[in-house]
This record gives structure tokens, C-alpha cells and sequence, in this order.
């Protein structure tokens, strides 16, 4: 099947794209069993070799939040010198601290668009997190690290419901004012449609932010995640977040289920002539690894399909 998908270009969509690989963080994060550093070492190197431009290497969280990345600091040393381009998620000032003294060069926050997920994933209001990550951002681009701003909740959330649009472009670019380069918009539940993906782009691009300056981080939970990313590649979009095998979760948010599957949009993207740079069999292969050392198959349809 090497000669599939067919590729069938479409007017009006960019020639090429970025993949933010997310697996190592938010792909593991949520996986109760812990994972050898070794393993995760192994993983991330893997998926730069498949040709993944980015690939987000872990979090330095306190261990009793999410026990899985408790060996942060001891898989980016693992990771030597290649590690230090590859970013990592950092909640607050101490997490940076951490970041600086391996010399590390890219980091990435994650806010909220709710008060109630807010509250519960960072101990903080809506406004109150901004405070929270304006030092940390601040601090990062005077030594000179990239900083990348997540916001989660942009199209529903489990305890508040239906998220009013203003009210994520607003922590959105309060977001990138602080500094940050890019804005990654989590649909964190799964639950955009892509009317609703599109209604958020245009809302930001009134507020003076343009595609250039925004990604898309889809979760799958109601199999929406592809015709989301077709949606938002009509708008202008080009980076997407995704995680190998379509491992993921959030260990604050029960209904966030796996992430869009990197070989699932891999192979959409191929179909529709889009540039992404992903060797797909290296990228099944490694999903095929990692669900071996997870004892359970990929939830991914293109690593069921080819991985066997």
C-alpha cells in the first residue's frame, strides 16, 4: 500500500504544514503505568527520526500532578544535546527554572479559556493565570527561549458547557501578549465541529491575530479531530498538534480522550498534496512499538490498518 492514499489536491488549501508532535507530554501523561525513561528517550528520538519538525519532549510539572513526567529532568538529560531544541511544557516559574539549567531553548504554558478548568488545572482564576505566566514568559524571552501558549477549553468544557468565542479570543491574545510566539487552540473534549473550528478563526483574525500565529490541538473524542483539520486548513491554518498512535488525555479533564492521531493526519494530509515532511511507515512502526511497551493497541485507524 505504499502508493496510497492517491493524492488528490484541493484548491485553496496551504502547500505545506507544520506537525507539533505532542505524544511524548500529552500522549503519556494521562497513561496510569509508568514508562521507563528509557522508553520515552527512545520514543522521542524515533519520532525526530521520522522527520517530525517539532516534538514536544515532556513537562516540568510537579510530580504529584502528573506522576508520569516526574522524570522530566532526567529524560531531557537523557536526551543530550539534541534535547535541548525540543520544547517542553512548563507550568510556572519554578518549571522554567528547571528548563534554564538544562539550556533548554524552546518552552510552552498552557492556559485556560474557563474559570472552573482554570481553577482546577492550574489553582488559579481566568485572571488570575495570566499574573500566574507573565514573569515566567517574560523571563524565558529575556534569555532568549521560544515560548510557545496552549489555551484549553476554546470549543466546550465538561463543567461550564458551550464556550463563548469572544471569551477564548480573549485569553488567547492575552496570551500572546504576554509574549508568546504561537497559540495553540485545545479542543480539549473533542467536542469542535468545523463550522465551529472555522467561526474561531475568523474571530481571531478580527482581533488582529492571523493564522501565522495559530495552531489547532483536536482530540478525537467524538471522531471529529480530521474534519476539524480540514476545516481549519480552509482557513489558513498550518501547524497542527498531533500525538503518535493518537495516544493522549487530560488527567484533569475525564471526557478528554486520545489526541489526533499523528498517522491519521499524515495520511489525510498526503492525500490532499499537503508538504508535511513525515515518514508515515517510521511513524506507524513507532506506534506499533509504543503500544507494545503500553500492552494495548494503537487507537489510531492508519496504525490499525498498516500496523499489522
Amino acid at each position: 500500500m505504499t502508493d496510497l492514499p492517491m493524492t488528490v489536491t484541493t484548491d485553496g488549501l496551504p502547500s505545506a504544514v507544520t506537525i507539533y508532535e505532542v505524544g511524548p507530554r500529552d500522549g503519556l501523561q494521562n497513561e496510569k503505568a509508568i514508562v521507563p525513561v528509557e522508553v520515552k528517550a527512545e520514543f522521542v528520538r524515533r519520532l525526530v527520526s521520522a522527520g517530525l519538525p517539532i516534538v514536544e519532549a515532556t513537562s516540568f510539572v510537579h510530580p504529584t500532578w502528573v506522576p508520569q513526567l516526574a522524570d522530566a529532568a532526567e529524560l531531557m538529560a537523557a536526551l543530550g544535546a539534541e534535547g535541548r531544541r525540543l520544547p517542553v511544557l512548563v507550568p510556572n516559574e519554578r518549571g522554567l527554572d528547571r528548563a534554564l539549567e538544562l539550556g533548554l531553548e524552546h518552552i510552552a504554558i498552557f492556559g485556560s479559556a474557563t474559570e472552573t478548568f482554570a481553577t482546577k488545572n492550574l489553582n488559579r482564576t481566568f485572571d488570575e493565570q495570566f499574573a500566574m505566566f507573565e514573569p515566567t514568559v517574560a523571563r524565558a524571552r529575556e534569555a532568549g527561549m521560544d515560548v510557545r501558549a496552549y489555551v484549553s477549553m476554546c470549543f466546550g468544557d465538561p463543567w461550564e458547557g458551550a464556550v463563548p468565542i469572544e471569551q477564548v479570543v480573549t485569553a488567547g491574545t492575552r496570551l500572546l501578549d504576554l509574549g508568546a510566539s504561537q497559540l495553540s487552540l485545545g479542543d480539549t473534549i473533542g467536542v469542535a465541529t468545523a463550522g465551529h473550528v472555522t467561526a474561531l478563526v475568523d474571530a481571531f483574525a478580527d482581533a488582529g491575530v492571523g493564522t501565522d500565529r495559530l495552531a489547532m490541538h483536536f482530540h478525537d473524542t467524538y471522531g471529529q479531530a480530521l474534519a476539524n483539520t480540514h476545516s481549519a486548513l480552509q482557513s489558513g491554518i498550518t501547524t497542527f498538534d498531533a500525538s503518535a498512535g493518537g495516544l493522549g488525555g487530560c488527567p484533569y479533564a475525564k471526557s478528554a480522550t486520545g489526541n489526533l492521531a499523528t498517522e491519521d493526519l499524515v495520511w489525510m494530509l498526503t492525500g490532499l498534496g499537503i508538504d508535511h515532511g513525515v515518514d508515515l511507515d517510521a511513524v506507524v512502526a513507532t506506534s506499533v512499538w509504543m503500544a507494545g511497551h503500553l500492552g494495548r493497541p494503537s487507537p489510531s485507524a492508519v496504525v490499525r490498518a498498516l500496523g499489522s
